[in-house]
């Protein structure tokens, strides 16, 4: 039966780790794109189709992605239609969607929150919409209880090095209140981008709120870490990096300086020495993060706004980027000999969005490990990767060549309040992979044992690993 409490669970042993164990674990989403504004202001959504087609600030381009391939005109998903037309598009969309995650997603999302457990499509959709929104208007959907409610403790946000943080204070000292806390995650990607034509005035802003003159490298670096210590003292204590792609190259010193005065003066790079550079400020972030026990992410291998019209048009982030198949093992494991060598590799958490990376990653991982369980960890699958198949081949990919029982588990990169039955379906598909090991008798049906293993990847191995209640 469609969804039912026991989909995806299909031995005795995958039904008892989840409803003894998975179940009942509190969430940290440690990787999100909500806005910490949005959370504050606690303000009611207007209607279903603001919270799944266009939510405050930000879309869902993974709902825009299939309304485009089912033929969706584009003023009915980023355009100025009305809203509640936008709303039948998706469920005509959704009708195709059987066999896509977005389809288990919605109909989970639509039961978890709303209590809804009718099958979206055009002919049901004005029901639905009529009954989801009367609930939208009550105090229970609002964007914090829509957290708390869904048994979340932590939630970071991902925020650029110049922002101000209001909102995380402000939100800091209502914690109590809320049931779980919102901390930022430090996201300097703007800083790394040399080659972006808009780098030189960003930097400005950098110099600016830091309180740092920016003539040379070391002052870049110290303007950094100046705002990493802010973002510290904020609770902030992980960091990420969307690197696309990455080239390993060493630079002098003067090198350096002569490649962020040419940047400062919107000159043009060489190739060279825009990997001279990244390579650079990579090893200078890892040493700080290790100096203040942080944890380093890196996103690697989205191949973005491949649509140059739509780009121009709408910006990134809004359905057109893809997964690239670039080799990174050797580059990788260049950066990371050369900080272990200073002994200043901090924790860090891999993510490929090209599956066929994740066995060189995680063997290359396998190098370094020390002082830490599991200090680097291969990141959960990601974006393109998220669905039940991808779930899989990452959880038997960190069992073959690493220890699973230490994974930190899963996220919701989203920028919709209502993702969190993600964590769900992912805990879903854990305990599924644990049942059929245990039918097969590659591991005990130790109901205790493995349900400890299914609690710390839940929730207890996040708890531990990036400290956040320390």
């Amino acid at each position: 039966m469609f969804l039912n409490q026991d989909f995806l669970l299909t031995t005795d042993f995958a039904k008892k780790l989840f409803h003894n164990y998975a179940e009942k674990m509190p969430i940290i989403d440690y990787h999100c794109h909500l806005n910490p504004k949005e959370i504050y202001e606690n303000k009611n959504f207007r209607d279903l189709a603001q919270v799944w087609i266009n939510e405050g600030h930000y879309g869902d381009h993974y709902k825009w992605r299939l309304m485009r391939a089912n033929g969706v005109p584009e003023k009915y998903i980023t355009g100025d239609a009305d809203p509640y037309e936008k709303f039948l598009k998706w469920a005509e969309t959704i009708e195709k969607s059987v066999g896509n995650p977005l389809y288990e997603w919605t109909h989970l999302e639509l039961r978890r929150f709303f209590g809804i457990d009718t099958i979206l499509n055009r002919k049901t959709a004005p029901a639905i919409w009529e009954k989801a929104n009367q609930l939208l208007a009550t105090n229970d959907f609002k964007p914090r209880n829509l957290i708390k409610n869904s048994n979340v403790k932590v939630v970071c946000t991902t925020d650029d090095p110049v922002d101000d943080l209001q909102y995380h204070k402000l939100l800091q000292e209502s914690e109590a209140e809320n049931g779980f806390k919102v901390l930022p995650a430090f996201r300097p990607d703007k800083v790394l981008n040399i080659q972006n034509k808009e780098y030189a005035d960003y930097v400005q802003k950098l110099a600016t709120v830091s309180d740092v003159s920016i003539e040379n490298f070391a002052d870049l670096v110290s303007a950094v870490q100046t705002r990493i210590e802010y973002f510290h003292e904020r609770g902030g204590r992980l960091s990420d990096h969307a690197l696309d792609t990455f080239t390993y190259a060493e630079a002098a010193p003067q090198q350096l300086d002569t490649i962020v005065e040419k940047a400062l003066s919107k000159e043009a790079l060489s190739l060279n020495e825009i990997n001279q550079y990244h390579t650079a400020l990579l090893i200078e972030l890892m040493r700080i993060y290790h100096e203040k026990d942080w944890v380093m992410q890196y996103h690697i291998h989205a191949y973005r706004n491949l649509n140059g019209p739509m780009f121009e048009k709408l910006g990134p982030d809004t359905g057109y980027d893809a997964l690239n198949d670039r080799n990174i093992a050797e580059s990788f494991g260049k950066l990371f000999a050369r900080a272990e060598n200073e002994d200043i590799i901090p924790k860090t958490i891999l993510y490929s969005l090209n599956p066929n990376d994740w066995l060189p990653l995680v063997t290359m991982m396998g190098c370094f490990q020390k002082d830490t369980v599991q200090k680097l960890q291969l990141g959960c699958a990601w974006w393109f990767n998220d669905t039940r198949s991808g779930m899989r081949r990452q959880l038997e990919m960190f069992a073959e060549e690493s220890l699973l029982p230490n994974f930190v588990g899963m996220l919701t990169d989203s920028r919709s309040f209502l993702s969190y039955p993600r964590h769900e379906y992912f805990r879903r598909v854990l305990c599924e992979l644990f049942g059929e090991w245990a039918e097969r008798g590659q591991i005990p049906d130790d109901e205790e044992q493995i349900g400890k293993i299914v609690e710390d990847i839940a929730y207890h191995n996040a708890y531990r690993y990036f400290g956040f209640f320390e």
